[in-house]
């Protein structure tokens, strides 16, 4: 369970927090999840391979809530202001690691001010405004991302895509309506905007309907692209995103764009209809191993039923379409169907089911960009971009507890 006390002084020991009399209250809560399991996958290579697929059986973790522990901390401040901060790790609980290599809290660090009247201000390494928005609708909260999201999580929808550096300003709702904005500095000497990120984003709910609209551009180190200017598994500004099947021919980009909308509507609180549409752009710069602008189109709708309070179940479509560009005369396709179940044995405990199935269609280009038009291959959600199918389709299920404290 979250450990929460109230203190001026805070003396953290043995997953304990002591409390001290204090003016000012002052708060830590101590929080995480254990997410473990076994998947199945019909087909796979390594990312780029020429190779044949073959079927996989192995253990996966943070498949439905990610594997992960943090300090959540506000202090009361005068005029109903508040400090706050949040420090959050990733591990890995399949084998103890840490989710981002040299990187203790490489979830999230950041620290801010929030005031009910003018809203929250954080700076660090977090969520861009872009994520901050959709998140509320996204099909990867009943679907996961590691399954659910659209192939390769081209759009961004699941949790993966953090940026460091970053400011972010987050207004407080206003007849239902919540605006965010952030800018991730680049840090590139002589350039304000290389390496840097963009986004901002407008959500709106009322009664039972949801829906949010944001944008997004993250700018390559190298302003003429070519190879980009930091690990990609940190998912840093300034640093490629979402490199999979269904976009490694375009990886040397000098920048990714993106735009996107998903909302829901609940018909009662037992059932609920989310659709989702986004348009993804990798543009290309003198140094990119392509030369015209690709562009990704998606839409996907999911159905959420809770047919009693322990069990949730969820079913998904998504189709994605490329442009035809870079000398590719039949663009790529990209189907995906998911199911979801999962059964609560208690507040805390989960037991969960996933299956998915992709289908690829039509040509996408290869790691050597422009010179490498290939036939696209099957990948599902985020969980396979770097081992993605060798054919066309690619089946994937998976079993799996999480435990959250």
């Amino acid at each position: 369970m979250k450990k929460k006390l109230m203190s001026n002084g805070l003396v953290l020991g043995a997953g304990t927090t002591i409390a001290l009399s204090a003016i000012a209250q002052s708060s830590v809560t101590v929080y995480g999840s254990i997410d473990t399991g076994l998947a199945y996958a019909s087909s796979q290579t390594a990312l780029g391979s020429t190779s044949n697929g073959r079927s996989v059986f192995a253990m996966s973790q943070g498949v439905w809530n990610a594997s992960k522990f943090g300090f959540l901390g506000t202090e009361d401040l005068t005029g109903g202001m508040k400090a706050i901060f949040r420090l959050e790790s990733g591990i890995n609980s399949a084998n103890g690691g840490q989710q981002y290599a040299n990187a203790m809290f490489g979830r999230a660090a950041y620290v801010g001010l929030t005031q009910n009247t003018f809203g929250t201000l954080t700076l660090g390494r977090q969520y861009a405004a872009y994520y901050q928005a959709l998140s509320h609708y996204s099909h990867t909260a009943i679907l996961t991302g590691y399954f659910g999201a659209h192939p390769g999580d081209l759009d961004g929808f699941d949790t993966g895509y953090r940026a460091n550096n970053t400011v972010l300003y987050q207004s407080p709702s206003l007849f239902g309506l919540t605006a965010y904005v952030s800018y991730s500095v680049g840090g590139v000497p002589g350039s304000f905007n290389d390496g840097s990120t963009w986004a901002g984003a407008l959500q709106y709910e009322i009664g039972p309907i949801g829906i949010a609209t944001a944008f997004q551009k993250t700018n390559n180190s190298n302003s003429n692209g070519g190879p980009w200017g930091a690990a990609s598994t940190m998912s840093n500004n300034g640093a490629q995103l979402g490199v999979s099947a269904v976009t490694n021919g375009y990886q040397t980009a000098r920048a990714q764009q993106r735009y996107a909308v998903d909302g829901v509507y609940r018909f009662n609180s037992a059932f609920d209809v989310s659709i989702a549409y986004s348009n993804v752009q990798y543009i290309p710069g003198p140094q990119s191993a392509f030369t015209d602008t690709a562009t990704f189109n998606t839409g996907g709708v999911v159905l959420h039923w809770k047919p009693m309070p322990q069990v949730d179940l969820g079913a998904g479509y998504s189709y994605t379409r490329a442009t035809r560009a870079n000398g590719i005369t039949s663009s790529a396709s990209y189907q995906q169907f998911n199911l979801s179940q999962y059964y609560s044995l208690s507040k805390r405990t989960g037991l969960y089911l996933l299956e998915a199935y992709g289908r690829a269609g039509g040509q996408t280009l290869g790691t050597a960009g422009k010179s490498e038009v290939i036939g696209a291959t099957a990948t599902i959600g985020d969980g396979f971009n770097s081992t993605p199918s060798s054919s066309r389709s690619l089946f994937a299920m998976g079993v799996g507890i999480v435990h959250r404290f």
